[in-house]
């Protein structure tokens, strides 16, 4: 038995132990490697798209399918036996992916097949997909000579150790620490929610009173409403020390990683890391992402200082005090005092109406309506006992690695096709990393007797509030834009119509990719759409008229503090990739600091940058290195795009199956420039972002 090796659509969770991960993962490269060692000896005659393009990507992708269950489960599931294991193959499985790009017997078969009439006279995606796997080839370095080709190798694998490291230094200690709070007095200001949910997470660790971590469902509250200053204190201190502390510090691994990608820069003839990752991607090089984020910034910069003289006004207004800098975790107290006060809008009044069965169920009536997709709940079951029965379900429960994961498919409501699955996992564990994301397990492609594509399968995975006595998870508004922006990415891959696995949105350029996510958000901004599942989870009835003019007045109040807020981060990672690394840092904050300060507010007390536990940049080998700049890239994306829907209706079916079409069901087929491009009838207008955010 070789249960990751299984190929059933509905994966055998029960059976994917620990154990087994080593010798399924070797069994699997080894069927790897002779794949590609058929290519290599391969005869001039034998060479076509056939036995060249599509078998060499179907030995990484088979290899990649399974690795990606692997990855997850350490995402998920974490234990010391699946840590101890992940860390032992993931070198090896970095090594091949690495090795296969610099070999110069399947360079040279790739290039034979190039200069063929076959390749010549491809279609437009057999062409695309081509190109594509010659540029990785070249990207990767196959053209240089064999001692710089073996150090690329090598330094594949040691980015791929040290960033897994980083990802778990991040994850052990935010788990390290927690708060037991005894006296129910000193939590004054926060919201019953909050409450609730401390009291079950001390129930959880048999602890009395309340019990508080560093995860964003427990923390958050903390920072915006408890009037206890020295306690906001006390958990802004606790979450500065993640990754920087102890056993668990990651300063030494940020230089280590750094120092490896610049020699990978070095080694590949770009002057930084940015030119590597960003050579195929829309912005093109790592200074027109810098000229971006510099743009951005100077269109922000008035409306953001603005904002801070206001809040350090505001605060003294209502204290009495001087009008100092606040400190760092004071900001967030005020900017909800000060919001409540000018909006009298506080995020929690939305949590009634947003039980997150409704919003998930709201959701999927909206893409129904709009991208003419239906989408039907499966029932469940873990270590072989069913946990959720649907109602009309006589199927066979699907297997989910957790009691709370859900389990749904999608169809095309036109011909009621399949067009995929998905698992939904929603609220935090302490062996479940944190954040929100998706991600994708099979990608179904038609068969080369020319049959239909098969289903696709995804899951969204995030750290919502959870449920507490017995009433139903009820999120802020931010959070149910986290569930829509994770539902995007997966239709994403669920409407992909792609002939090869290698043009699924998976390998989209990243400053594009967040464009199907993001655009998701803006219907949670609309009556019209809201009206369709935002009711309160108690009485059934609608948002107020008031509560929604409320929420839509406070949209963009801090605009210029969130822009910036992200524009600080992008500008972080471009410095430490094509400034830092290259001319030499002592101490990383004293270097980082002085760089970044026009992007910060002050405060009496310099905060740290969040590098050492900045798993965008450093959880995995390239992830959004160099790349964070692309959530503000895509969000101009995003904001132009959605301004069709205004224009033609935001229900409209037709502007939604054009969207679906042009943009959702495309993956990489073509250039992300042209099918934005195919949408719009026009290259994107950055305007669109600037008039959203009431910052034009």
């Amino acid at each position: 038995m070789n249960p990751f090796l299984d190929d059933s659509f509905h994966i055998p969770w029960s059976e994917l132990e620990p154990e087994r991960v080593v010798p399924d993962l070797t069994l699997a490269l080894q069927r790897a490697e002779a794949e590609l060692e058929e290519i290599r000896n391969l005869s001039p005659e034998q060479v076509d798209f056939k036995n060249v393009p599509l078998r060499f990507c179907k030995a990484q992708e088979d290899l990649s399918e399974i690795w990606n269950v692997v990855s997850h489960l350490d995402q998920v599931r974490n234990s010391e036996a699946l840590r101890e294991a992940y860390n032992e193959m993931l070198p090896k499985v970095t090594a091949f992916g690495a090795k296969a790009l610099l070999d110069q017997g399947l360079w040279n078969q790739v290039k034979a097949f190039a200069a063929t009439e076959e390749a010549q006279a491809l279609d437009a995606q057999e062409k695309r997909l081509l190109d594509e796997l010659v540029a990785d080839f070249v990207e990767a370095g196959a053209d240089l000579p064999e001692d710089k080709r073996l150090r690329l190798e090598r330094l594949s694998s040691e980015l791929a150790q040290t960033t897994q490291k980083f990802s778990e230094n991040v994850l052990d200690s935010t788990n390290d620490w927690h708060k037991n709070v005894l006296d129910e007095s000193l939590l004054a200001g926060l919201p019953e929610s909050a409450k609730m949910a401390a009291k079950e997470t001390a129930k959880q660790k048999e602890l009395e009173g309340w019990a508080f971590t560093l995860h964003a469902p427990s923390i958050m509250p903390i920072m915006k409403y408890l009037d206890d200053g020295a306690m906001r204190k006390e958990f802004w201190e606790a979450s500065c020390k993640v990754g920087w502390e102890g056993e668990r510090d990651n300063t030494e691994l940020i230089r280590k990683i750094l120092e490896l990608r610049q020699e990978k820069a070095t080694i590949l003839g770009k002057r930084d890391y940015a030119d590597v990752v960003l050579e195929r991607r829309m912005a093109g090089s790592g200074a027109r992402a810098d000229e971006f984020v510099s743009g951005l910034k100077d269109k922000t910069i008035d409306a953001f200082a603005r904002e801070n003289e206001q809040l350090i006004a505001f605060k003294a207004q209502k204290t009495g005090q001087p009008a100092d800098p606040l400190e760092p975790w004071e900001q967030s107290y005020w900017t909800e005092k000060q919001m409540k006060e000018k909006y009298d809008f506080d995020d929690e009044a939305m949590r009634p109406y947003l039980p997150i069965d409704s919003v998930l169920s709201g959701m999927f009536s909206l893409v129904t309506e709009i991208f003419r997709l239906r989408i039907e709940e499966r029932s469940t079951s873990h270590d072989g006992k069913a946990i959720h029965r649907i109602e009309g379900d006589s199927r066979d429960p699907v297997e989910v690695w957790h009691p709370d994961v859900k389990f749904y498919e999608i169809f095309d409501s036109a011909d009621n096709r399949h067009l995929g699955s998905f698992y939904a996992d929603w609220h935090p564990r302490p062996d479940k990393r944190s954040g929100a994301w998706m991600n994708y397990f099979k990608m179904g492609v038609p068969g080369e007797d020319g049959s239909p594509r098969g289903p696709h399968l995804g899951l969204m995975c995030g750290n919502m509030t959870a449920p507490v006595e017995g009433k139903p998870a009820l999120l802020t508004h931010y959070e149910a834009n986290t569930v829509f922006h994770e539902f995007g990415h997966l239709l994403h891959h669920l409407c992909a119509e792609v002939k090869f696995k290698k043009l699924s949105m998976g390998n989209v350029p990243w400053d594009y990719v967040e464009l199907p996510s993001q655009i998701m958000e803006n219907w949670l901004w609309e009556r019209e759409s809201l009206d369709l599942f935002a009711r309160h989870h108690e009485t059934d009835e609608p948002i107020p008229e008031e509560l929604f003019d409320k929420l839509i007045r406070a949209r963009n109040y801090h605009a210029g503090f969130m822009q910036m807020r992200q524009l600080c981060l992008g500008k972080m990672d471009l410095l430490l990739h094509r400034k830092l690394i290259i001319e030499g840092y002592g101490d990383l904050e004293e270097a980082l600091e002085p760089l970044i300060e026009d992007y910060r507010a002050k405060f009496k007390t310099t905060p740290p940058t969040i590098a050492r536990q900045f798993g965008h940049l450093f959880s995995d080998p390239v992830g959004y290195a160099c790349a964070y700049y692309s959530y503000k890239w895509s969000e101009v994306l995003d904001a132009d795009a959605f301004t069709r829907f205004q224009k033609e209706g935001i229900m409209n079916p037709q502007t939604g199956l054009a969207f679906r079409e042009c943009i959702l069901s495309k993956g990489n087929s073509k250039p992300a420039e042209e099918l934005f491009r195919d949408f719009m009838g026009r290259d994107p207008d950055p305007q669109a972002l600037l008039e959203r955010s009431g910052l034009a």
